[in-house]
């Protein structure tokens, strides 16, 4: 008796811990066709993306990972996939009949996240962190012919840094460190599931001021504890900054400022808009 699920169909929308990422997976990037359980992804829960993080079909991705998991949470397989394979967006597997568990991680990450504990579906500082929407239900295997449709939903928090004053000349890159978030996320509620330390490094010798900073929060609100620090060609720090950032699950937090020049003893000014790319925005200056 064979089982199919089939991942496939349209994604208008589309993510993070220390520990050494788990990137090797059961069944790899083979599919078992024919079956009875075919699964469709459509779209996401939410609007699709702005500008430049904008996606309209899967091809806007570069990373898709289909696992299986007993009822218990043991996973039996897994197919990881990248764009501009043949079968990209359409994966089957073989199961006996059941109770299974499924998970649909979508992300533009560098690498695969660690699937082995659908309780910590992890990406590093290694893996690299970006927008992602993910999908999880519990499904009856039988021997019948059946349909399943899988939403996507974001689950993820973004922190948009802007600097707003110009660079000192030595400046050629900026670290940003930050703590209270998740690495992880689990697959069950979609909130974060360790306490990760996560950092991201840019190259600035183009002049970048907007800096993209993307967490799994444990809550539906949380905060950040961010590190900022400019190097020069050296290593050496030219200046580092400290803030406390607070965010909102799936929704951006712009948080912008005189990061060189500026005292960090000013006013904050605080602005919650509704938009239709994320559920909300939130715009603070330092």
């Amino acid at each position: 008796m064979r089982i199919k699920y089939m991942i496939c169909g349209l994604l208008t929308t589309l993510f993070v811990c220390c520990e050494t990422p788990d990137l090797s997976d059961v069944n790899g990037d083979s599919d078992e066709s024919e079956g009875n359980l075919t699964v469709h992804v459509w779209q996401s829960g939410h609007m699709p993306f702005p500008e430049e993080t904008r996606a309209t079909s899967l091809d806007d991705y570069s990373r898709l990972n289909i696992a299986v998991y007993t009822a218990e949470g043991t996973r039996l397989k897994q197919i990881n996939q990248e764009k501009g394979t043949e079968n990209f967006g359409a994966a089957s597997f073989q199961l006996e009949p059941g109770t299974y568990q499924l998970v649909v991680v979508a992300h533009n990450c560098s690498k695969n996240p660690t699937m082995t504990n659908l309780s910590k579906i992890q990406f590093t500082n290694s893996t690299g962190y970006s927008d992602a929407s993910y999908y999880y239900s519990q499904v009856e295997v039988t021997e019948e012919p059946q349909d399943l449709t899988t939403p996507l939903e974001r689950n993820v928090s973004l922190c948009r840094f802007i600097l707003t004053d110009d660079y000192p000349d030595d400046v050629v890159k900026m670290r940003f460190q930050y703590k209270g978030g998740s690495g992880a996320f689990d697959a069950k509620t979609g909130f974060g599931s360790v306490s990760s330390t996560q950092t991201v490094f840019f190259d600035v010798t183009e002049g970048q001021k907007q800096f993209d900073l993307y967490t799994f929060l444990h809550d539906t609100e949380g905060a950040l504890k961010l590190l900022v620090t400019a190097y020069d060609d050296g290593d050496n720090v030219v200046h580092e900054r400290e803030f406390d950032v607070p965010m909102i699950q799936k929704q951006i937090t712009w948080f912008s400022g005189a990061y060189f020049t500026g005292s960090g003893l000013g006013n904050t000014d605080i602005t919650i808009v509704i938009n239709t790319d994320w559920e909300g925005e939130t715009h603070l200056t330092f």
